[in-house]
């Protein structure tokens, strides 16, 4: 995870003069799961994993990507194979990133937390978080692969609950709670007779209820009409 090759270009030969193996060799992103069936109980264990998680090489190259990681980008998981990582997340501090190389470069094996922050992909807004690298697989595989796992420090915000009611239907409750028949409740806010049993019909779906007066009491509950307001209004 060199940044200095955030492009993705493989080491170089001189670095793997006298190594068992070298970043240009193919990796499987399974590790030691590669073999026989567990690898895609690995594979389908990943994918169901909410953590943000990808496998890549020494330099930052990704093998693979799970759906939470590749939703950063703003991407499918299949697309960031050959990425690197340094694409996206900007290392906060170099000396975590220098760190990290230093230990690679010793062949140490350890977890390395790196402060990043980076731009999401599915809605453009500024994001921090925690990178932590771990070298993985075979250990006479030099450089190792790299098992990244992001915990998001502001995730984004759930979206907003869905208002109980539209405008139109807050007025048409709030009339028919002040005793209003269908028919004035039409002339009042411009609908016919059919078009205010639709909304009330609607309403009384989607909250399970039945009966006019099921509603009523349903609207005050979830706070639709104003409970200290007479004559009935919308809250």
């Amino acid at each position: 995870m060199d940044n200095g090759t955030a492009g993705g270009t493989p080491g170089t030969d001189a670095d793997c003069a006298g190594k068992p193996s070298c970043d240009s060799a193919e990796i499987d992103p399974a590790g030691p799961y590669a073999d026989g069936p567990w690898r895609n109980y690995f594979l389908i264990l990943l994918d169901r994993i909410p953590t943000p998680i990808a496998v890549c090489r020494a330099h930052g190259e990704v093998l693979i990507a799970n759906p939470a990681m590749a939703a950063q980008w703003g991407a499918a998981p299949g697309q960031l194979r050959g990425r690197n990582l340094l694409d996206l997340f900007e290392p906060r501090a170099k000396a975590q990133l220098d760190r990290l190389i230093e230990a690679l470069r010793m062949g140490r094996r350890s977890r390395y937390p790196v402060e990043v922050r980076w731009r999401d992909g599915s809605d453009g807004r500024e994001r921090e978080g925690e990178l932590t690298v771990d070298p993985v697989g075979d250990p006479s595989v030099h450089p190792p692969a790299l098992l990244a796992l992001l915990r998001v420090a502001d995730p984004a915000p759930a979206p907003a609950p869905r208002a109980p009611a539209s405008p139109v239907e807050a007025r048409i409750l709030a009339l028919a709670a002040g005793g209003a028949t269908t028919a004035s409740i039409g002339t009042a806010l411009g609908l016919t007779v059919d078009g205010v049993n639709y909304h009330l019909t609607r309403l009384a779906r989607r909250w399970r209820v039945q009966g006019r007066t099921a509603l009523v009491a349903r609207a005050y509950v979830l706070g639709v009409l104003a409970a200290d307001s007479w004559p009935p209004a919308p809250a």
